[in-house]
């Protein structure tokens, strides 16, 4: 019998007889699959937005955490298609068993809450292998490297390896990287333009840390987040401290509601420290939606977004 050589093999596309098992790390555990998920459930729209962006529709039996929370755009909706949406904001069980996935990508404050009763462990004697945001790992692991676009790029890839797309992965990853390098071009060296993220919250406001990925998007356009000290992803922090630190310049989440961004700019305006700092008297913001700030294919565009309103002469 005539041996086929393996370069004829893989020039024939036959590739497929050695993509799997196929290993990926989810917050320190080691998933192993021996074939792409069937069934996936996709949680929230940054992490749908990931898997749409793959292609992975046929393989998507629900969403979860959409409606409840977003404003979806049409472009969104024509993706989604006639895929359901299993629960408006976090899942329960049911909701989740009901759909009988193989494969749950959600995170730590992204659909699951640490020792909730949906958590990976709880999943995994269902037979539902669970693939975790990687921004979110430093709720159980506070030994996490500082966040870097690797958040986005990583995730990605390691979908890319699960169903099979690591072709199609390597080359959003290189897209999204040259979009980057020609944006940093533009800004040039980082100016340390003083930044604050006002996410919502009145008594406290909630913004991002360290190990959330704005942080990393900041400084690729140009700027320092002022709350880059906090010790986590997404938390609180203190009026006193944010009015101390005198920001230049506002990212404002764009919620769903009808007031949007403008509620966030009108109360900082009447707040007795806030309206003092640099970045209110001058009105000096860039407004993005949730999408656009929490990993997923929307943040390197919104990187930009911020540094041409931080540097309107750059661009």
């Amino acid at each position: 019998m005539k041996t086929i050589p393996l370069a004829l093999l893989l020039s024939l596309g036959a590739t497929s007889a050695f993509a799997f098992p196929v290993t990926v790390d989810s917050c320190g555990t080691a998933l192993t699959f021996d074939g792409a998920p069937k069934r996936a459930v996709i949680q929230d729209i940054n992490m749908s937005k990931m898997a749409f962006a793959l292609g992975l529709q046929p393989s998507i039996v629900g969403v979860s955490g959409i409606s409840g929370w977003y404003k979806l755009d049409d472009a969104f909706k024509r993706q989604q298609g006639s895929i359901p949406e299993l629960a408006p904001k976090y899942p329960t069980m049911e909701n989740l068993l009901a759909a009988n996935p193989d494969f749950f990508f959600a995170g730590w404050y992204y659909g699951m809450k640490p020792g909730g009763d949906v958590t990976p462990d709880t999943l995994a004697p269902h037979g539902i292998k669970t693939l975790v945001l990687t921004e979110s790992c430093v709720h159980l692991d506070r030994n996490r490297p500082a966040a870097s676009m690797h958040l986005l790029y990583g995730d990605i890839e390691k979908l890319g390896r699960i169903f099979g797309k690591e072709a199609e992965a390597a080359k959003l990853v290189e897209g999204w990287k040259s979009e980057l390098a020609s944006i940093e071009a533009r800004v040039g060296a980082e100016t340390g333009i003083r930044v604050f993220l006002y996410d919502s919250g009145e008594d406290k406001p909630f913004t991002a840390g360290r190990f959330a990925i704005p942080t990393a998007m900041i400084a690729a356009a140009g700027g320092r987040n002022i709350m880059a000290d906090m010790e986590t992803s997404w938390g609180t922090t203190d009026w006193e401290t944010v009015a101390a630190r005198n920001p230049q310049f506002l990212v404002l989440l764009d919620y769903q509601d009808d007031a949007g961004y403008a509620k966030l700019l009108n109360f900082l305006k009447a707040h007795p420290a806030m309206k003092e700092t640099d970045a209110v008297k001058n009105e000096r913001f860039v407004a993005l939606r949730y999408e656009e700030l929490t990993p997923g294919p929307d943040n390197v565009a919104a990187i930009g977004k911020i540094a041409k309103a931080m540097h309107p002469e750059a661009f």
